[in-house]
């Protein structure tokens, strides 16, 4: 455990404030049971998938009840913290590897798009809410997938030219980081809790999508003005 905390990585400019002071802490102490049964950090990325799409199959295929949507959340959040303790085991075993990052990113990508098409699947199925609300987790995974493909694709071209991630360069405000909860994944699957009472699951869900989208639209916006930045600084280069 003391390795683990020497060996974190800096987290991105206000952080929202769940994955810095929740998950991350618990999967640091995932990762030290994780190295200490000799698991690789593939091999805990694999367990977190496991863990992650059993609670995703459940909201397509298990009638709805209060116990389904907390087995849900404790599956999601299990596995979420041990999507945080992989990086953890990589670093405490002297750095990861390029084909370990990829596959860490490319369930990540399946999860974010899955996790509101199976929410689509399971109103649909078993709610009584009327059918366009169908629309509202169909349009989150728009949302969700546009802004993770819109953040690695950021660092990328930051990273092309030189630049340091927002991760890399570490800090952020305490601030910031509350008020980015509303869009911080682990909050968002804290209200699957809610998953037994269809109606106000929908309220909540609602206001989660909307933060989102928010969220997203406001983040293209300084993106593009940054990589415009970039391409005028080349330019003048």
């Amino acid at each position: 455990m003391r390795r683990l905390a020497s060996a974190q990585k800096g987290r991105a400019k206000g952080a929202p404030a769940y994955s810095v002071y929740v998950n991350r802490p618990v999967g640091r102490v995932f990762a030290a049971i994780a190295h200490r049964i000799g698991l690789t950090p593939n091999g805990v990325t694999a367990i977190s998938a496991v863990f992650t799409f059993s609670g995703i199959l459940v909201l397509a295929l298990v009638d709805p009840s209060w116990w389904t949507g907390l087995l849900v959340w404790l599956l999601l959040a299990i596995g979420y913290a041990l999507d945080s303790a992989d990086g953890q085991v990589a670093r405490l075993r002297g750095g990861g590897s390029l084909a370990g990052e990829w596959l860490d990113h490319f369930i990540d990508a399946i999860k974010i798009v899955s996790l509101p098409i199976a929410t689509a699947i399971g109103l649909y199925r078993f709610s009584d809410l009327p059918t366009a609300y169908v629309l509202v987790p169909l349009a989150f995974a728009v949302v969700a997938t546009a802004t993770f493909f819109g953040m690695i694709l950021n660092d990328l071209l930051k990273a092309s030219k030189g630049i340091r991630s927002s991760a890399e360069q570490g800090g952020g405000g305490a601030l910031r980081s509350i008020v980015l909860l509303p869009v911080d994944y682990g909050i968002v699957c804290l209200v699957y809790v809610l998953w037994g009472w269809s109606t106000v699951f929908a309220v909540a869900y609602a206001f989660f999508f909307a933060a989102a989208a928010a969220f997203c639209l406001l983040a293209a916006v300084r993106w593009f003005r940054a990589m415009r930045t970039l391409t005028a600084g080349a330019a003048n280069g």
